[in-house]
């Protein structure tokens, strides 16, 4: 029995209730009559149990409508784990192919160690996102160490004080990062502009930039190893001199971290960097 024959049958036992109730003439006293008496005993129970049955119905027509939704969403699930499957499955096979192609020429690729949490304890509000304090515990924190978020780069490490660590963020002014556009492998800088924005430096006027251009690291600043996301452009105009100028947003959301990540990587000793030192 569906709801609107529940309702319909619901409507014709009210209006049998009203209609004897109608039909009601007070006795001696204001009491009422018989035939009104019994309209009440046979008509109330028989509206209660109406009234209960079309909750019961309503109550499962529901449990059906919310079971049938999570059926799809469970086959939804289950198609995007297969594309995904299916897409490891390609890169497994690039990924092997380039580490036969490496293995012919020799290649080694520059090694990458694990990634380990560490809590934020501070972060610097007050001159707009430049650094924050990480508690590291017991575990060795070294200078210049790349901090990550799950969806990219957040800074490096400039100063430790075991248990604790400073984080240099990519907004702060004083901070760097060889960074290359990852549709055309463009390369240039990415600095802190202030007030949590970025710019991307030395990009020269003929090479194509769009907003929505996603930015990662190049690997060419001795620190950072390459292919981290940094963010993605969202303005793009001619300079004075060579080069555009390009306004970039972070790919980290600096103000929600709570928690971070310390990247293993070895980078490139001070002493190769100094050009100064360069016998001619």
């Amino acid at each position: 029995m569906d709801e609107r024959r529940i309702a319909w049958l619901l409507i014709l036992v009210l209006a049998t209730q009203l209609t004897l109730l109608a039909l009601q003439v007070p006795g001696a006293g204001g009491r009422g009559t018989f035939l009104g008496s019994l309209g009440l005993r046979l008509v109330g129970p028989a509206a209660r149990t109406v009234g209960s049955l079309s909750g019961s119905f309503r109550s499962a027509g529901e449990g059906v409508r919310l079971q049938g939704r999570l059926v799809d969403e469970n086959r939804r699930l289950k198609r995007e784990v297969e594309e995904l499957q299916l897409e490891l499955l390609r890169l497994e096979d690039v990924r092997g192919e380039a580490d036969r192609l490496a293995s012919a020429l020799r290649y080694t690729a520059p090694p990458i160690g694990r990634l380990r949490a560490a809590d934020v304890v501070y972060l610097d509000f007050s001159s707009w996102l430049t650094t924050l304090v990480l508690y590291a515990g017991d575990q060795p924190v070294q200078l210049n160490q790349t901090v990550l978020a799950p969806t990219g780069l957040v800074g490096r490490v400039v100063e430790v004080a075991p248990p604790y660590a400073k984080v240099q963020l990519l907004t702060d002014r004083a901070a760097s990062v060889g960074a290359m556009i990852a549709r055309s492998r463009r390369q240039g800088v990415v600095r802190g502009a202030g007030s949590g924005a970025l710019e991307l430096d030395y990009v020269p006027v003929q090479a194509e930039v769009k907003p929505g251009d996603r930015v990662l690291t190049a690997g060419i600043d001795g620190v950072f190893p390459r292919g981290i996301p940094i963010g993605t452009v969202v303005s793009v105009k001619a300079g004075a001199q060579l080069f555009h100028e390009i306004g970039v947003a972070a790919a980290v959301d600096l103000g929600a971290l709570d928690r971070v990540y310390l990247l293993d990587y070895e980078p490139v000793p001070e002493r190769l960097q100094r050009t100064n030192d360069v016998r001619r």
